[in-house]
């Protein structure tokens, strides 16, 4: 696969024009969007940058953080602080997402969501108000390892880094998730799983797969 270098201004322009396309093709539907990258590919950055750009337009956004339905400490840390396959296969609450934020968009649903469920820092619910979205709103999700769950996303970004890259941008109280990433590169390929792959392992000049 070929990769056309690319600035994050121009990218985040043209990540909005697909989006705003998606808008206009779903006649009224919710469409969702997956900013998908681990932490160190910094996949928030992005996914704040392109809501904006879509504000800037007329759009409506829903930003929802995967970090924000992260499943109960008792439950994601059963087999330690540390275990990367837990990290791969438990972490995240996926009953919760369908549950609370893409059911409630698929057609005919009622479009009322949950823009996060717990604080990963305390462990308890943000106690945070549902919202009511109107049709052609944009859910636009970010955070690490979203392919392969099944998620009902309309259009899929995934930041790419190299296994050298990663290791070097991934602070060292958090070296122990490396291995789980290993292991979404080899279970998934989420470069070929998503619909628009960008190279970040250098944050100041990004690349990406403009087919």
């Amino acid at each position: 696969m070929r990769l056309h270098p690319i600035t994050w201004t121009r990218l985040t322009g043209e990540l909005a024009d697909r989006i705003e396309r998606l808008t206009t093709a779903d006649g009224g539907a919710w469409p969702r969007v997956a900013v998908d990258g681990a932490p160190a590919a910094e996949p928030e950055r992005l996914a704040e940058q392109v809501a904006e750009e879509l504000r800037l337009r007329g759009l409506a956004v829903q930003r929802v953080r995967a970090q924000g339905f992260l499943r109960p400490a008792s439950l994601r840390l059963e087999y330690g602080h540390q275990d990367p396959d837990a990290y791969l296969d438990l972490w995240l609450d996926t009953n919760a997402l369908f549950r609370e934020v893409f059911t409630p968009l698929d057609p005919g649903g009622s479009g009322r969501v949950l823009p996060d469920l717990r604080d990963p820092d305390t462990d308890r619910s943000t106690r945070s108000p549902y919202r009511e979205l109107a049709p052609g709103t944009v859910l636009l999700m970010d955070g690490p390892m979203l392919l392969g769950r099944w998620f009902p996303f309309d259009l899929t970004v995934h930041l790419r880094m190299s296994e050298p890259a990663l290791r070097r941008r991934t602070p060292p109280a958090e070296q122990w998730t490396l291995p789980a990433f290993a292991r979404y590169e080899a279970e998934v390929r989420p470069a070929e799983a998503a619909d628009l792959l960008v190279r970040a392992d250098d944050p100041k000049h990004p690349a990406w797969n403009q087919d």
